[in-house]
């Protein structure tokens, strides 16, 4: 079920992506820039993550996920969680996952 107040946050490696697809419609925010990007002072800040939205951020097995959600509630980003097991989790669950192009990331 979408849900347009809800940001499904991947914070893989561009590698990652292109090896196992993504979820569909998720935000690919790398984790080296994931900091940068949430920090409206960073000449790298991202508009979508100073809008009044719900973030769940995915890795592949649910820790890095978990240290980035911590520091973005340190950093003051009021609605962010984490999932739980992962990207991992989610394929053995059976749900969506579609193919990522290195042009699609670039570009995207």
């Amino acid at each position: 079920m979408y849900n347009p107040d809800v940001v499904l946050v991947d914070i893989r490696d561009i590698r990652e992506l292109e090896n196992s697809g993504q979820i569909p419609g998720a935000l690919h925010a790398p984790r080296g820039m994931l900091e940068f990007w949430v920090d409206p002072d960073s000449p790298y800040f991202k508009p979508i993550f100073g809008k009044t939205k719900s973030f769940i951020l995915y890795c592949d097995s649910g820790w890095r996920s978990t240290l980035a959600t911590a520091t973005l509630v340190e950093m003051g980003l009021q609605s962010v969680s984490y999932l739980e097991g992962g990207f991992t989790a989610w394929k053995r669950s059976g749900l969506p996952v579609e193919p990522v192009a290195r042009e699609e990331l670039v570009l995207g």
